[in-house]
């Protein structure tokens, strides 16, 4: 069955351009899913049963795998089999009547806009360091980027007279995102001060550098939001993408529509944005419980 696991692989990065890393979590769920087909004696797509996928699933569960994990794992399993059926290699797909674990929602945290404001400003000095990572942090509440999308930004891709942006995200989908004022005046800020002195460096098409001059990886932002919040004196726990969760949130809580939303953050699917109409319609009752008469 790993013969057609490689021939799977293939036409997910080849038709589907897929990253790198999503590709390594579907690599990683389809073995774990042919090691157990193997030790129950399936040795071929058509021998596969619903029992079989049901068993599989049951497997993960007694492992103590959680319901979003397990769903994640069906989900690739799915593909995979809806893969055999397309390419002939199968002619049915035991998939099909597996339902889904229930995963329980889990709306993403967001800060509040005083704590985006106390945040920007931590750095607040005038060396090198404090000045890209307010670009940095600027840009991302600005644009609503993921990480990845914003540690792969080039010099190029940033039009500041514009006010915009080009990104390339999920599937290498390239997208438009405007860039405000705040932000602009720290890109700037940024790009005569800092960046104009690393000419000639090996990482100097990216637009974020370390203080080595090297591109900017995840996990060194990582750890340059973690170090400001705490320098903010913001308590709760936040990562980058706990800045584009505040960016969709404030935009909507402000009257922006749905669909603007969805296409500044890249979403496929418009269901994927409407989680954050459910965070702002429970601030809306908080607001409504405090401020009512009969509240």
């Amino acid at each position: 069955m790993n013969s057609y696991l490689d021939l799977f692989l293939a036409y997910l990065l080849v038709e589907k351009g897929l990253t790198k890393n999503t590709l390594e979590a579907y690599s990683r769920d389809i073995c774990g899913y042919l090691a157990f087909l193997e030790g129950a004696g399936c040795m071929e797509p058509g021998q596969v049963k619903p029992t079989d996928v049901a068993a599989f699933i049951g497997k993960l569960k007694e492992g103590g795998l959680a319901p979003r994990s397990r769903a994640r794992a069906l989900s690739a399993v799915r593909m995979f089999h809806r893969f055999l059926m397309v390419e002939n290699y199968s002619d049915s797909n035991p998939t099909s009547v597996i339902e889904s674990p229930r995963v329980p929602g889990k709306l993403p945290a967001v800060l509040s806009k005083v704590e985006v404001d106390t945040l920007l400003l931590a750095p607040s000095g005038s060396s090198q360091a404090d000045i890209r990572d307010k670009a940095m942090l600027e840009l991302l509440y600005a644009t609503g980027l993921r990480v990845s999308e914003l540690v792969s930004l080039k010099v190029s891709d940033i039009n500041l007279v514009a006010g915009y942006l080009m990104t390339s995200g999920k599937g290498d989908k390239e997208r438009l995102v405007p860039v405000g004022e705040s932000a602009k005046a720290a890109l700037t800020e940024y790009l005569l001060s800092v960046k104009a002195g690393s000419d000639g460096r090996k990482g100097n098409r990216f637009l974020f550098l370390t203080r080595l001059g090297d591109r900017m990886s995840r996990q060194s932002f990582w750890n340059i939001i973690k170090k400001r919040a705490l320098q903010a004196g913001i308590m709760k726990s936040i990562s980058p993408h706990t800045l584009r969760h505040s960016f969709a949130t404030h935009l909507l809580e402000n009257g922006a529509d749905l669909r603007s939303v969805q296409m500044m953050l890249g979403h496929a699917d418009l269901s994927t944005t409407q989680i954050y109409t459910h965070i702002s319609g429970d601030r809306l009752k908080r607001i409504h419980k405090e401020l009512h008469p009969r509240g």
